[in-house]
């Protein structure tokens, strides 16, 4: 990492007049100073950008967040503390590689993954694709996974660094998620599944079932009534008989595409709810590709939609999940959230959670704080006191 790099994401001290024009507020200005990276970064390959900042997300040089979060913004489920209900999206740290620097970020929770049992590469490259005028990014990735070993290893050294910290230091460390996927050549996708969970839920806040990525042959097939429950029951089971302390077992959530009809999302949510599933993600990045998308130079590319193009259609279907489960089982909204307005809107429309990618990866850290101070002035704008006071308020 070059030293100008470096400078630019901690917010340079050669910044002198920064800090006068930010009134004294060095953490703005930080954070600012790294998303003037971007348009350095989009000069190169998508995925090798990406894979930049993780590596400077992992050496500690993203920016850290020092500030309460507005009061407003705080909301607790499953039992479970989040400073604000913004998280970020699996995919974007496959491997567990940042959790500590993208935590620090100040998001409330975040997922890792997907991770498959055993390593695999993935799709050829390139397979990550920016169509940064709409505000997307098309990628097919494949679940490329260092696999459930490495992965583990990771998981259990940062659960040993955050054991360690001294309570009372700084914010909150956020709520961790484990996203689950399966190996490409696997014929038995429950037990891929179990063997995830068996090796990875130890160490999850809570779990995830990621059933619809369309990067990977067959398998949006696993969201079909009786598919899926053979694979939730499994996945349960494996993680009911694991030994767990006096809290229990981690939540488990699946996670499903925006592109399912009306007939298979009835589906999909009679059998979470009988089969107590503890949420659903709704959603993953879509097959669609809207008429500005097709046009696109990129638009063509195979692979799924993520960013603004997949916003309103991820919304009309989380807003149908919350209908036909009545509001009885927790929902994160996910799929181009880019502003505090956009996540307001998931969240009136049924959303406990909302996890960011595209947005973040395009511009950068300083997204973060803007969309609390957003969602924060849109709560207090309609005389809501909190975020559980606003979910699903568009339904009465």
């Amino acid at each position: 990492m070059g030293l100008a790099l470096r400078a630019l994401l901690l917010g340079g001290a050669s910044c002198a007049g920064g800090a006068a024009y930010y009134g004294g507020d060095i953490t703005a200005m930080k954070f600012d100073a790294a998303s003037a990276v971007g348009p350095v970064l989009r000069l190169l390959d998508a995925e090798d950008a990406h894979n930049l900042g993780i590596k400077a997300a992992a050496a500690g040089l993203f920016p850290r967040e020092t500030r309460p979060d507005p009061p407003v913004l705080a909301t607790q489920l499953w039992g479970r503390k989040f400073s604000n209900p913004f998280g970020l999206a699996a995919g974007f740290d496959k491997h567990a590689e940042a959790m500590d620097g993208l935590l620090g970020l100040g998001l409330g929770f975040m997922e890792i993954g997907s991770v498959t049992p055993l390593p695999q590469p993935g799709n050829p490259k390139p397979r990550a694709f920016r169509l940064s005028e709409l505000g997307a990014v098309i990628n097919r990735y494949g679940f490329n996974s260092e696999g459930v070993d490495a992965v583990g290893d990771r998981l259990a050294a940062y659960r040993t660094a955050r054991q360690q910290t001294a309570p009372g230091t700084g914010r909150p460390a956020g709520v961790l998620a484990v996203n689950l996927g399966k190996n490409k050549e696997s014929e038995d996708a429950a037990a891929d599944y179990c063997l995830g969970a068996s090796k990875l839920a130890q160490f999850a806040d809570f779990l995830v079932i990621n059933v619809s990525s369309p990067n990977t042959q067959g398998l949006r097939a696993l969201q079909g009534r009786k598919e899926l429950e053979r694979l939730v029951a499994a996945v349960k089971d494996t993680r009911d008989r694991m030994s767990w302390g006096p809290a229990g077992p981690p939540p488990l959530l699946v996670k499903i595409a925006p592109d399912l009809n009306s007939g298979e999302l009835a589906d999909i949510s009679k059998l979470a709810l009988r089969l107590g599933v503890d949420g659903l993600i709704v959603s993953n990045t879509t097959i669609a590709r809207p008429p500005d998308v097709a046009a696109h130079a990129h638009g063509a590319e195979a692979g799924g939609l993520s960013g603004k193009p997949l916003m309103e259609s991820s919304t009309e279907v989380l807003r149908q999940v919350y209908a036909l489960t009545r509001g009885r089982l927790p929902l994160i909204g996910c799929g181009g959230v880019a502003s505090g307005e956009d996540a307001y809107r998931k969240i009136r429309a049924g959303a406990s959670l909302v996890e960011l990618y595209t947005a973040l990866a395009l511009q950068g850290p300083a997204l973060i704080p803007r969309l609390k101070e957003e969602l924060a002035a849109c709560l207090e704008r309609d005389g809501f006191t909190s975020v559980a006071a606003a979910v699903g308020a568009d339904h009465r």
